[in-house]
């Protein structure tokens, strides 16, 4: 370990939450109690080499193959550049811009391994979503794929001598690239020294509730993600092939597809054509036997599911969104397993309540994996009883920690995390999620929850896709609004509203229909595939 960067850079430090803002923290078994040093990169990498897996391919990607050995090395190389060249020390803040390639995980490894703190982007982010993660974070240096530099030039990024770009399919040599730059360096590298509690990354919220917040996570929430999540619930090995669509800046995705494979020595598909088809393409091909995507995909999976062989496939994990019941029905039927569905949070860096195999119930969320509590509360932060809808509230080995943000009293409450998610919890504690808080539609006294009229809109053969809110109404408060993708053959029609109505009234309460309905080509979402209910409100008012 090198500890020669003596002059750390403090910034996040001290832009964190006091630690009475922060949550209560638990550590209740052995393996999450962390302490003195921590590097989550020398334990996703460099371990491996040291248990033999030098030769076993660690990344697949439709253009190439990278072993453990070559992971390491070229992360190693990295790191170098970014100490010698760029000068990075520890604290110091590297974003890093790329989708899901193997040169993206070298470059996320060795700013770890640097003791920098990696701040991912999604890949289609525009310059000013940029900017504003650019100048919240106080970005340092900037490592990105070279086919998306157009955005980063329109920040205005001032240190333009603190910019690298690399080629991330490495077909076509470029000069002065990340890789020209790095391959005379030593392919090994001494780490910087890292505790268990110093910042490794900054993951921006999605922005389904308004502008981004920065949540930072410790070296230990990454191990803890891959602990409680990774081993605890889906109970990985290093025999498991993973696939999924999440983005690496996407905490799912960097669990499922980087953090989970590596901890276990499994190994990764990578893709960056991620539709339905091209997952089931892949399964089929490399017989992957871990999928992570959003229920949106799986449900169109489902059209095309016949037409490929998905047998490999022993584990399918659904999150980003909430899980139609209808979704999980049909993929049992015609996959014979259940769908994972993983309920978890940027804020607390994984998923936190979820439940696999025969003890998954469906129409329930899940329970609190191994490492998490749970609780229900009332509008005064009191827990409440069994069956009652209220606000859920988790703590574990995780928690909310947001970078200078005044957001932070609203996510922790009493020492719990505040999710803004209405759900309630049974006498065995399973978890059933309602709304969002701010997708409860209170109209003549009535409490509707917006997911539920989406299930049952979904039932009807010609919707594809839709997305339910509350509109102003004077007579009502607020009144019950459908946005609706109608399935090609279909057309807009002031009888299919009414047809729908209709529809709605007979299988759910009649006082829960969309009393209006508003059909569209496509919903807005973010780059994780959640849909942007705040922007349809926008457009309602």
């Amino acid at each position: 370990m090198d500890n020669s960067h003596q002059n750390s850079d403090n910034f996040v430090k001290l832009n964190l939450p006091t630690i009475s803002e922060q949550p209560d923290y638990l550590f209740n078994f052995n393996e999450l109690r962390f302490s003195g040093e921590l590097n989550c990169a020398v334990e996703l990498i460099d371990k491996n080499i040291l248990l033999g897996r030098s030769e076993k391919k660690a990344i697949i990607s439709p253009e190439n193959e990278w072993t453990y050995k070559k992971l390491y090395q070229t992360s190693n190389q990295i790191a170098h550049f970014l100490k010698d060249n760029f000068g990075v020390k520890k604290g110091n803040r590297v974003l890093l811009r790329s989708s899901n390639t193997p040169m993206a995980v070298a470059c996320w490894l060795a700013i770890i391994k640097v003791g920098g703190i990696v701040v991912s982007t999604m890949p289609m982010l525009r310059a000013p979503e940029l900017k504003t993660i650019i100048d919240k974070a106080e970005i340092n240096f900037i490592l990105c794929d070279e086919r998306l530099k157009g955005e980063v030039a329109k920040t205005n990024f001032i240190q333009t001598n603190s910019i690298c770009f690399f080629d991330a399919i490495t077909k076509v040599p470029l000069k002065g690239d990340l890789q020209t730059l790095a391959q005379s360096k030593p392919v090994k590298f001494s780490n910087v020294i890292t505790m268990h509690d110093d910042p490794a990354l900054i993951a921006f919220t999605s922005g389904t509730t308004g502008a981004p917040k920065g949540t930072v996570h410790f070296h230990r929430d990454v191990m803890a993600m891959c602990i409680c999540a990774g081993e605890g619930l889906l109970k990985l090995t290093e025999n498991d092939l993973f696939v999924g669509s999440p983005p690496m800046a996407f905490t799912f995705g960097l669990g499922m597809l980087v953090a989970f494979p590596l901890h276990v020595g499994g190994t990764t598909i990578l893709l960056e054509k991620t539709s339905a088809v091209d997952l089931m393409a892949a399964i089929e091909k490399y017989k992957a036997t871990i999928c992570a995507t959003a229920p949106t995909a799986y449900k169109k999976m489902l059209k095309d599911y016949d037409h490929y062989d998905l047998s490999s496939l022993k584990k399918a994990v659904s999150s980003g969104e909430h899980l139609p019941i209808y979704i999980f029905e049909e993929w049992h039927k015609k996959n014979g397993g259940k769908l994972i569905n993983a309920f978890g949070s940027t804020e607390m860096t994984h998923m936190f309540i979820s439940a696999i195999d025969e003890s998954i119930r469906p129409g329930a969320i899940g329970k609190a994996i191994d490492g998490y509590e749970v609780c229900i509360l009332d509008l005064n932060d009191l827990p409440i009883g069994k069956n009652e809808i209220g606000r859920l509230a988790v703590r574990g080995p995780t928690g909310c920690k947001y970078l200078d943000d005044v957001r932070q009293k609203d996510y922790v409450v009493n020492g719990w995390n505040i999710t803004g998610d209405l759900c309630s919890m049974d006498q065995d504690g399973y978890v059933y999620f309602t709304s969002r808080c701010d997708d409860m539609i209170i109209s003549s006294g009535y409490n509707i929850s917006g997911p539920e009229v989406e299930d049952a809109l979904y039932t009807n053969q010609k919707i594809s896709e839709c997305a339910v809110i509350g509109v102003p109404n004077e007579e009502r408060g607020f009144v019950v609004k459908a946005y609706i993708v109608l399935k090609d053959g279909n057309i807009p029609s002031e009888a299919l509203v009414i047809e729908f109505q209709n529809y709605i009234k007979k299988i759910i309460a009649p006082y829960k229909y969309p009393r209006k309905i508003e059909f569209v080509e496509a919903l807005p979402k973010t780059q994780t595939g959640k849909i942007q209910r705040n922007k349809l409100k926008e457009l309602s008012h």
